[in-house]
């Protein structure tokens, strides 16, 4: 009589619970939460002639079996969770388990359930004596994929590139252009037009956008419609080997308009770095016709008695910009704990001389001394004295630079810049003999703002060098031999090629030192053995790097940082802790061409306001 209860017990459970577990998937989708809850107690509450003992279809393993670990499902649209805990065994071999699925009923039952039920089954050592069964949910397989799949699709969008479907526009406009080319294409009228009308809307759609927000509301649509004309192009163009042919050609001939854009680029680049702009063409006009209108006593500059006076910080500074001098000196005493200790020792040439001299006499700064020099007054500097100068005037250099058959001279459009004609230079190899009296003097170039206060460079100990300076062998800068012509055996012989190399445009000099060593003769020795440029090409930089070998003194890299002239991505963290930063570059932060986000940095330390810059129209 138990056999026979417990057989239509077994036959209930077949029949019904399928059902049960049929509903609860339907309800799952149409309310998650209705009736989870109540099968369960349905289920739990499950007897077998009032027998409440679990039902065991697993068979029993002993003290070696191991527990599934607890599963946990999150909710994807609140904080809450739910906990599941399995205590489903492992069976001891495979081939166990598949003889219970065969011979066990309910296996099968349980098997052919919707995959959103788990059944925790616990095994019994007397299979006989089945009495109960315990199923348990977890009700997160289905659903918990439909939550997957919404969050990766989510999660698609969020990735996708701003620029997708312009991209993708693009993409269409080079096949249409490939179908055009083809002959299978070109004898089919009909599609022929309509590829052209398609490419005409998308051109239009695309226009100038960059990104998928620029793009006009109807690009989807015209995106689509070229979907399909391409889509009967594709039909109609079966040989494969022309299309590759096609975009062979197409690719050769994007690469050869993408090397004569760089060209171009690079040329109109270095014209725009040469050419002065308006504003700062009509500015010493401007100041020189001043300056002239004043009278002899008010053409001077006071404190003229701090100008040899070796206990002062003194700056030297060889500019013919003289809206780059003002900056330098603005943002220099701006920092200065002690403005009235600085003394700035200008040297121009004979055209910008009275305007220079006029703006510091209508601009003056503050408690500091100015001095503004000619070069032309440096009658020891000419070219009996002077390699460099004799050099600069010679036939041969005059051809390099304002000939115009140069098939045979160096391509580098960079060396061809007049700076390099400009004595003013060459001026930084003659501190001693421009400031007699003086034992220490910073150098600074005009392209470069100070941040910080100075003063502690006059009092650091050189140990005997002559030059203190940053250097440069990161990523971005370069070694000796990337100056030097190495495959002369004058060079290779003296220098090493993965010597460190330092910068110019902050530079700390102990001009006794300098003069104790000799320094200008040194340089003029190397000058005249690089008089057909075999050495080097044309700058100053490599004639310091062979002048103060072995007599340079690395300073730390947060006194002078640079490459605002040239590189986009210089590092903030270093910009912001800089001492001094450097504009080094053809990218000057006072031409259209100067990098945006640097060029505030130098403005600030211009009044736009002045009479003389509005004038000549000169805005930030």
């Amino acid at each position: 009589m138990k056999v026979r209860h417990i057989v239509l017990g077994l036959l209930s459970i077949s029949v019904i619970a399928p059902i049960f577990l049929y509903t609860d998937r339907v309800g799952s989708f149409v309310n998650p939460s209705s009736s989870r809850r109540d099968f369960l107690d349905d289920v739990s509450a499950f007897t077998v002639s009032g027998d409440t003992r679990h039902l065991n279809v697993l068979h029993q393993e002993t003290s070696t079996a191991l527990k599934e670990p607890i599963g946990v499902v999150y909710s994807d649209h609140s904080t809450v969770t739910r906990e599941h805990k399995s205590t489903r065994v492992l069976s001891a071999t495979d081939e166990e388990r598949q003889q219970q699925q065969l011979s066990n009923p309910i296996r099968q039952v349980i098997d052919r359930a919707p995959p959103g039920l788990t059944t925790t089954l616990d095994a019994h050592p007397n299979a006989s004596d089945i009495s109960a069964i315990e199923l348990e949910q977890q009700p997160t397989e289905p659903s918990g994929k439909i939550v997957q799949e919404h969050s990766d699709n989510k999660h698609d969008r969020l990735t996708e590139p701003a620029d997708a479907q312009v991209r993708h526009l693009k993409d269409q406009l080079i096949r249409a252009k490939v179908y055009l080319s083809l002959p299978a294409v070109k004898n089919n009228p009909h599609v022929t037009r309509e590829l052209r009308l398609r490419v005409k809307e998308v051109t239009r759609a695309l226009g100038d956008a960059t990104k998928d927000s620029d793009l006009p509301k109807n690009a989807v649509d015209k995106l689509k419609a070229m979907d399909q004309s391409l889509e009967k192009g594709k039909q109609i163009q079966d040989d494969c080997a022309a299309v590759v042919k096609k975009l062979r050609a197409m690719l050769h001939s994007s690469e050869e308009q993408l090397r004569v854009h760089k060209k171009q680029t690079m040329f109109l680049t270095q014209l725009t770095a040469k050419t002065l702009p308006k504003g700062l063409h009509c500015l010493p006009l401007r100041l020189t016709t001043e300056y002239y209108t004043l009278n002899s006593s008010q053409q001077n500059f006071p404190n003229q008695q701090k100008l040899e006076d070796t206990r002062l910080h003194h700056y030297a500074l060889f500019s013919d910009n003289i809206l780059a001098a003002a900056v330098v000196v603005n943002s220099t005493i701006s920092h200065a704990k002690h403005p009235s200790d600085h003394v700035f020792h200008i040297v121009t040439d004979r055209l910008n001389y009275a305007a220079m001299r006029m703006w510091f006499l209508s601009n003056p700064p503050g408690k500091a001394t100015i001095q503004v020099q000619n070069i032309e007054e440096f009658t020891w500097l000419n070219s009996s004295y002077s390699p460099v100068l004799k050099q600069l005037g010679s036939p041969s250099m005059i051809d390099y630079y304002f000939r115009a058959h140069r098939a045979s001279s160096d391509s580098n459009l960079k060396f061809r810049n007049p700076k390099y004609l400009s004595i003013l230079n060459h001026l930084r190899f003659y501190l001693p003999e421009i400031f007699p009296k003086l034992n220490k003097v910073l150098f600074l170039d005009d392209d470069i703002v100070v941040q910080k206060d100075l003063s502690g460079l006059w009092s650091l100990d050189l140990k005997g060098n002559v030059n203190g300076a940053v250097e440069t062998c990161g990523e971005s800068f370069h070694r000796f031999d990337r100056y030097l012509n190495f495959s002369n055996p004058l060079i290779s012989k003296n220098f090493d090629p993965h010597a460190c190399g330092w910068a110019y445009g902050m530079n700390i000099f102990d001009l006794a030192e300098w003069r104790r060593q000799n320094i200008t003769g040194v340089y003029h020795r190397w000058q005249r053995l690089n008089r057909d440029r075999q050495l080097w090409k044309l700058g100053t930089l490599p004639p310091g790097l062979i002048t103060f070998w072995k007599r340079t003194y690395s300073l730390d890299k947060s006194w002078h940082v640079l490459g605002l002239g040239y590189n986009p991505n210089v590092n903030q963290r270093e910009i912001d802790r800089a001492a001094v930063i450097h504009y080094n570059g053809n990218l000057k932060p006072w031409l259209e061409i100067g990098i945006p986000k640097y060029k505030i940095y130098w403005a600030k330390y211009v009044d736009y306001e002045t009479v003389y810059l509005r004038e000549c129209n000169i805005n930030p």
